[in-house]
């Protein structure tokens, strides 16, 4: 499938984009493996479509994409023309290509049941199942795969390393390919300068340090970034119009990076907008690193046991391609490289155990440049046989024979019998020659014996015995498990260099009768069972005796030491099965094979075998004439030179781990593979973090690569990850990859390996982390390795070098309590104990009561001394289990957790003393930092500031009183009421100027909007964590009734301190002395939900009806018959009030539902509070402090405590000394003295209702410490059907008050504003000079005139009557309009309530301004009416009238301007609401231009209104207007307000 960018849109720079292009250019196609077959293809069958990774080449098409605007072509499917056939064959041209591959190493083979073999292929060249082709050499020779000695097995190779080569043509894109391999070179160097600058932020190097590496990096790209990429030639290459666009594209964003690049280093100021920047850089380059036109197809490696295709990997033919310019190679070019293999249609997973591990060279290439591959390899020769099969067969009479009929196969072939090859038949290839004669070349792979690699074996024979009728059983035979002969028990010794454990035992773990016997009919037959039946002819039992080896040295012999006879003969059943190098009873096949070497006498011709062979059998009579086979060579990398290496793995830790067992825990192992040796280290017990602190010796390590060569890329190492299991396979928990640190000379001898975390990867994601070290010497006689480590019993401790240095700490635990306990085998958990370890240390909870009755601890606080590193990147992890005391003394374990990074839960030591640390923050203010305790008295201003001897209640009386003293000056309560209430407040805090009126300039206080959870509000809230943390509980391994692993929820926290070294001085304080009380606490609970924004529509039409569903514990309110209708952004204005049992009840849900009338509602999102950390957390979170302390009035004070009470408060819970008063006006605290004038400048605020001076002076302290101030959050809402997707947030807060502290204050009423009934009566009396828009018959001007008037969203526009034949302008009127609407006083706005469609279940809510809309128009009986003038006035803000028609003009109007672009004047400006009566002329514009471009007047017209809102629109000419606006309430009409509009034409 082609999935590339072949458009692009254009970019911010200015740059044209191209629409979709592609081609002429061939589009490869993969899919399934060629063996595909009816039986397996279920599985394999959506890797044809697309689905997964194609493993197998299966084609290639031609194609061209082209775009063109405009309509559709006639026909969709055309023959391609003649002339666009003949000029796509100049994009066919070809060249040929050679692949080269030598196969280093194959360890960690999955395959054993039969020879393995690697076929490596470039579409179908080098596949052996295309026969279409001229065979290449394309397969390595079939080995046995030999056991490692623990787990995997390999395939001895020794110093011959099997080499393959495959010619193939295919077109020359060498310059898109290359490109391709810069750009990511680019990319790759721009992810090492981000990782380069990230280690020096994070190891804090110096500013200068750090600068300079910057401008040395930033100097490096440019440099980097400056190269041309590659063009094409036109003699060799074909280009097309969209390598043309993608090359100026490239061209245009890599200047964009150099320029940006070179502006950042002259002026970039911090070394974050420097790592920032390089990202943007990375990301860039790797969009453009995109070859939308790659015809090459990708190089395929298959791993093949037998006939089956077990393992693949694919290579992009790019990462390997030559070039004559170094940095356009591919960046695997000919350099060694591992290769995981994995199996078709599965990605490489860690959880799957490694098909197959290929360390090998891979060159691609134009094939004239094949030289270059062959000087590249300098540490070996190349060399080349030509190889053939010598078959034989035994049959009883003859023996071993070569003539026997039903040997089935030539006598001398290839390895797989398919092709006839004798020795005379091979003809010297053109350009290459025969060395030296034919030679027996035994298979190494043969001489190991099944016990190779073992270091114990159970050695195992069948005794056999036959019914004899009438005697009994007799006739005692032995054999293998297979039934071939086999020698008897008694002469079957142990080989050199192993012992036996134990004598002969019959072997009854299997289904036998007491003695061991089994029986069946016939022992060919099989079919053995252990009951004796009288028709049971045969019987037979095992014997097994194990045996150890003893001697190292004797163990597996992988090398050249281990050879096979000189006779080489391979014994087999059959030819199809697999061979071996001992003669069985039941062998009756062999063979061995034969080499002759062949050298090359013309570099870059390719060796292929011409066989002539006689075209008859060989029983034929007939010989005449020849055929012609063709044949490849055995290609191998001599590397004669053998070298030893020792490998020390360091096994220090691991953390994080994933459960292995349903308990929760594992019993976790690590296994070590490097090349082919594998080890494992010793198994721990039950946890999730084990800690081995043992190495692993691999000290005889036999390879034939030079060290210089392992130094710059040595082999990779694999560390898996087991639990182990009493029965059955280990499960596998992770894999870890790591490359050792390779030490050839002395002086790399003395530094010590520095241990690292390696992420442990499963399943697709993270499975823990692995603290260890790798350490790979080289061996020789002149250079002494260093001492080996100290053993513990039989294991290797990790050197005290490279162990982590431990020092004296001590670990404070909270264990404060446990929530939200899942059942546990049926049963509620009600008593846990918690149990916390690090290291080899324990601490234990008390046995918890009743978890229903109190979820918390009696005694939270724990305490342990140990012994932990010092730096905090080898601090192990705190495991913590939690278990649950059930009856019959039977300890579950419920659920675990392992904290790995204690970093934030460091701290220092309290001092001795127990003095606090805590700091004051009084930064900003004006008054100078005072010690002494000098206080300056100000002055009380009597009008705002009450006596501090005054009650409550005096407070209230005088701010009624001043409430009546302002309304004298023209403030009314009535007012107060519409204009100020908590919205206004809100709308004032958002910054919405038309919504909030005067608030602001009365004075009153803002609280804070946040645009985000209040926890998340600032960095030192720390999701208010401060008190404890919410770890969450798993149980391991999830049931399959669960549908979460999350079991609970455990509060803890941790204070990790240094201690003494000296274990007799004193013992620092405890952190966690001064708690608040562990028991239930009830509270009372108001939740405000002020609006929702951007809900998920839920809706067919776009919208959705939302209401809220407050949960808390088994409460539960909710608002559905109050829903919003039709709406995403609803505004609620609600309050739930309840009480709540905390902790007990912790859980705040609070949902936004889409209410439906038929069928269930559908959640919109949801979000959930933890409003126990609100009570615990320092930052006091349960009621936020206002700006101002005042007993009445709109922001009226409602904390249950005065902000002296919470100020004494604060001080207790921070061991701070009590604040001290001095009078009124000052307070020391800590270490500081503060005035009321430090915070209130020169006079009071001029805010009223203002309470005490003192308790105002403690609220400005409070407000100044990091404690929650008064506030509106917005909480994201999830789903959980997509719950990484916001569906919307939520503006409310929360206010938690505990009884204990005393009744709260009044909560705040957030109602939401209701639109309040008007009616708007607007009579229309005359208007004046009114455009002439007709003639009459006698020849005169005239106009028949009428004035139509309606208010926005109403749908009925009324109409006056008409005032015939005009012919001065005036029109004379009587008329009234009357408009009914909606509307709310404090917002100034008018709310409409309208169906969208007849069907609609509810109105929609829309709000506009109150403008009302005139206009003069011409009535005409048989055409349209005439359209004279138009006015728009705003009740709110509308042009204050002219007195007279002759004063009237268009300056009136707002947005008028005069000829030549002046201003004119600004015309005073009234309000209809507030001026109550208004009375005069306005001018109607004309939608015309005269000559000069100006609009002109068209009408003068006059209005009046009154209060119950008589208003008169008046005149196009003179004409009077009244009109009168009623508010419809509950309280009588005051004032009348009249209105007059004149409208005069020029």
């Amino acid at each position: 499938m082609l999935h590339a960018t072949v458009s692009s849109p254009g970019d911010e720079y200015g740059k044209c984009g191209f629409l979709p292009m592609f081609g002429p250019c061939y589009v490869n196609l993969y899919g399934s493996p060629r063996e595909f077959s009816a039986i397996v293809s279920e599985e394999y069958e959506k890797l044809n479509l697309g689905v997964g990774e194609g493993c197998s080449y299966r084609g290639r098409v031609l194609i061209e994409l082209s775009t063109q605007l405009g309509e559709l072509p006639s026909e969709p499917v055309q023959d391609i023309p003649s002339d666009d056939i003949l000029r796509m064959e100049s994009y066919m041209r070809r060249r040929k290509y050679r692949l080269h591959a030598a196969f280093l190493s194959a360890t960690m083979v999955d395959a054993i049941d039969a020879p393995v073999e690697f076929e490596i292929s470039i579409g179908n060249y080098g596949n052996k199942l295309d026969e279409n082709l001229t065979p290449c050499s394309s397969t390595t020779q079939p080995t046995n795969a030999v056991f490692d000695g623990l787990s995997y097995h390999f395939l001895p190779w020794t110093n011959l390393k099997p080499c393959v080569v495959v010619d193939s043509q295919w077109e020359d894109i060498s310059f898109r390919l290359e490109s391709l391999n810069m750009l990511n070179k680019l990319a790759d160097k721009l992810g090492q300068y981000t990782k380069e600058l990230k280690a020096g932020v994070k190891e804090k190097l110096p500013k200068e340090s750090m600068a300079s590496m910057a401008i040395r990096i930033l100097d490096e790209v440019i440099s980097l970034a400056s190269r041309p990429l590659p063009e094409a030639i036109p003699s060799r290459h074909r280009a097309n119009l969209l390598d043309t666009n993608v090359a100026k594209m490239r061209q245009d964003q890599i200047a964009h990076i150099i320029e940006s690049a070179t502006l950042l280093r002259e002026t970039a100021t911090s070394l974050e907008d420097v790592i920032s920047e390089m990202e943007e850089y990375g990301a860039l380059i790797k969009h453009l690193a995109i070859e939308p036109q790659n015809s090459m197809p990708d190089v395929i490696i298959w791993m093949i046991s037998g006939n089956r295709r077990i393992a693949y990997c694919r290579i992009p033919a790019h990462e390997v391609l030559h070039s004559e310019t170094e940095e356009r190679c591919g960046a695997q070019c000919g350099t060694v490289q591992t290769l995981y293999l994995k199996y078709p249609g599965k990605s490489f997973d860690s959880s799957l155990p490694v098909p197959c591990q290929l360390r090998l060279k891979i060159w691609l290439g134009l094939a004239q440049y094949d030289q270059q591959w062959h000087e590249a390899q300098t540490d070996g020769e190349w060399v080349v046989f030509a190889e053939t099969y010598e078959n034989q067969m035994y049959l009883p009479a003859v023996g071993w024979t070569q003539k026997a009929p039903t040997m089935g196969r030539s006598k001398w072939s290839d390895s797989s019998g398919k092709l006839k090859l004798p020795k005379e038949s091979f003809m010297e290839p053109q350009g290459w020659r025969f060395v030296g004669d034919w030679y027996i070349s035994p298979e190494i792979s043969m001489s190991f014996d099944r016990d190779a690699g073992h270091r114990k074996f159970l050695e195992d024979v069948f005794e056999h015995e036959n019914r004899i009728p009438g005697v009994g059983w007799g006739m005692t035979s032995w054999a293998d498990m297979r039934g071939d002969s086999f020698t008897s028990r008694d002469e079957i010794v142990a080989s050199e260099g192993w012992e036996w454990e134990d004598v002969w035992q019959v072997d009854l773990n299997r289904a036998v009768d007491e003695d061991g016997w089994e029986y069946a009919v016939e022992s060919s037959m099989g079919g053995y069972g252990a009951v004796e039946k009288r028709y049971h002819l045969c019987r037979r039992r095992r014997w097994v005796r194990s045996r150890t080896l003893t001697n190292p040295e004797m163990a597996g012999k992988k090398d050249e030491e281990h050879l096979p006879d000189s006779s080489g003969w391979e014994y087999a059943v059959f030819f199809n099965t697999k061979f071996h190098h001992k003669n069985r009873h039941t062998d009756i096949v062999r063979r061995r094979r034969w080499h002759r070497k062949m050298i090359a006498q013309q570099p870059g011709t390719s060796p292929v075998f011409i066989n002539k062979l006689k075209a008859s059998s060989e029983d034929s009579s007939d010989d005449e004439g020849e055929v012609q086979t063709l044949s490849t060579p055995r290609m191998f990398l001599s590397l004669p030179e053998v070298y030893k290496y020792e490998l020390r793995a360091y096994m220090y830790q691991a953390r994080d781990l994933n459960a292995g067992d349903k308990s929760g825990t594992s019993d976790p192992y690590a296994q070590v593979s490097f090349l082919n040796y594998s080890q494992a280290t010793e198994q721990v017990k039950k946890t999730l973090s084990p800690t081995w602190d043992q190495t692993l010796l691999f000290d005889k390590i036999v390879c034939h690569e030079s060290p210089a060569v392992i130094a710059v890329n040595p082999p990779e190492i694999v560390i898996e990850i087991f639990d182990y299991n009493k029965f059955g396979k280990p499960d596998m928990l992770g894999r870890a990859f790591a490359k050792p640190k390779v030490k050839i000379t002395a002086d790399d001898y003395q530094e010590n390996a520095c241990l690292e975390w390696y992420t442990i990867s499963h399943d697709g994601g993270e499975g823990g982390e692995l603290l260890a070290a790798f350490e790979l010497f080289a061996v020789s006689d002149n250079v002494t390795l260093p001492f080996q480590p100290e053993k513990h019993g039989a294991l290797y401790n990790v050197p005290s070098g490279i162990r982590p240095v431990l020092k004296r700490t001590g670990i404070e635990i909270l264990c404060w309590g446990v929530r939200s306990m899942k059942n546990f085998q049926l049963s509620a958990v009600t008593s846990p104990v918690v149990e916390f370890s690090i290291g080899s240390y324990i601490a234990k909870s008390e046995v918890m009561v009743n978890t229903k009755k109190n979820p918390n601890f009696p005694k939270p606080v724990l305490f342990l001394d140990v012994l932990i590193p010092i730096e905090e990147h080898y601090t192990p992890p705190m495991n913590i289990r939690v278990k649950d005391h059930r009856q019959f003394g039977r300890h579950p374990l419920v659920g675990c957790l392992s904290v790995g990074k204690l970093e934030k839960y460091r701290c220092d030591c309290l001092p001795l003393t127990g003095e606090s640390t805590f700091e004051f923050d009084f930064t900003g203010l004006d008054a100078t930092d005072r010690n002494s305790e000098h206080v300056v008295d100000f002055e009380v201003v009597e009008e705002y500031v009450e006596s501090g001897e005054a009650s409550a209640l005096n407070n209230d009386k005088k701010a009624i009183s001043r409430s009546s003293l302002s309304s004298k000056q023209g403030d009314t309560t009535q007012e107060q009421a519409e204009d100020i209430d908590w919205w206004s407040k809100y709308y004032a805090s958002c910054g919405e100027t038309s919504r909030y009126g005067d608030y602001l300039e009365k004075g009153y206080d803002t609280l804070e909007i946040y645009d985000t959870e209040l926890e998340k509000a600032n960095d030192f809230f720390n999701g208010f964590t401060d008190f404890c943390d919410t770890f969450l509980l798993k149980r391991g391994r999830s049931l399959d009734e669960e549908e979460s692993d999350i079991v609970g929820e455990l509060k803890a926290s941790f204070k990790i301190y240094p201690l003494p070294d000296d274990p007799k001085e004193h013992m620092p304080p405890q952190h966690f002395s001064t708690l608040p009380s562990s028991d239930p606490e009830e509270c009372i609970v108001r939740v405000y939900i002020i609006a929702a924004n951007d809900l998920q529509p839920k809706d067919s039409s776009g919208l959705a009806d939302p209401y809220i569903v407050v949960k808390i514990g088994q409460q539960r309110f909710d608002t559905m018959d109050n829903y919003k209708p039709n709406t995403l952004n609803p505004i609620f204005g609600h309050l739930f009030e309840f009480t709540a049992n905390i902790p007990l009840e912790t859980e705040l849900k609070i949902k936004v539902v889409d209410y439906d009338i038929i069928g269930s509602d559908d959640l919109i999102g949801e979000t959930i509070i933890d409003l126990e950390n609100r009570i615990l957390t320092k930052h006091r979170a349960t009621c936020g402090l206002p700006a101002n302390y005042c007993l009445t009035g709109p922001n009226q004070w409602r904390n249950a405590l005065t902000p002296k009470e919470i100020l004494v408060n604060f001080c207790q819970q921070n061991n701070i000394a009590e604040p001290i008063y001095y009078g009124k006006t000052g307070l020391k605290i800590g270490h500081r003295v503060l005035n009321i004038g430090d915070f209130e400048k020169h006079t009071s605020s001029k805010q009223r209702y203002l309470g005490e001076t003192d308790q105002r002076l403690a609220l400005h302290v409070l407000r100044r410490l990091q404690l929650v101030h008064e506030h509106v959050e917005s909480r994201s809402l999830y789903n959980p059907i997509q719950p990484d997707i916001q569906q919307g947030c939520l503006q409310m807060w929360v206010d938690i008050f505990p009884k204990s502290l005393g009744p709260p204050g009044p909560p705040v009423d957030i109602t939401a504003r209701q639109p309040k009934k008007y009616q708007l009566r607007c009579i229309i009396r005359n208007t004046k000079d009114v455009v002439l828009d007709e003639t009459s018959i006698t020849g005169e001007e005239m106009s028949d005139i009428y004035v139509k008037g309606w208010l926005p969203g109403q749908e009925e526009k009324q109409k006056t009557d008409v005032h015939y034949r005009s012919l001065d302008g005036e029109g004379n009127f009587n008329w009234r309009f009357v408009f009914q609407f909606n509307y709310i006083p404090a917002e100034r706005i008018v709310v409409l309530d309208k169906k969208e469609h007849f069907w609609s279940a509810d109105a929609t809510e829309t709000r506009v301004p109150p403008k009302l809309n005139i206009q003069i128009w011409d009535n005409d009986k048989f055409s349209l009416d005439d359209f004279l003038g138009s006015l728009q006035l705003d009740l709110h803000h509308m042009p204050e009238p002219a007195k007279s028609s002759k004063a009237c003009s268009l300056k009136q109007l707002p947005d008028y301007v005069l000829p030549k672009g002046k201003k004119c004047a600004p015309w005073k400006m009234v309000s209809l609401f507030e001026q109550k009566r208004v009375y005069g002329w306005w001018p109607c514009m004309s939608s015309e231009l005269d000559r000069d471009g100006q609009q002109t007047l068209a009408v003068r017209i006059v209005l009046k209104y009154h209060s119950y809102l008589k208003g008169v629109i008046s005149h196009i000419g003179v004409s009077v207007c009244a009109g009168r606006l009623t508010y419809k309430s509950t309280c009588t009409l005051t004032s009348t307000v009249d209105r007059f509009f004149e409208i005069a034409s020029h």
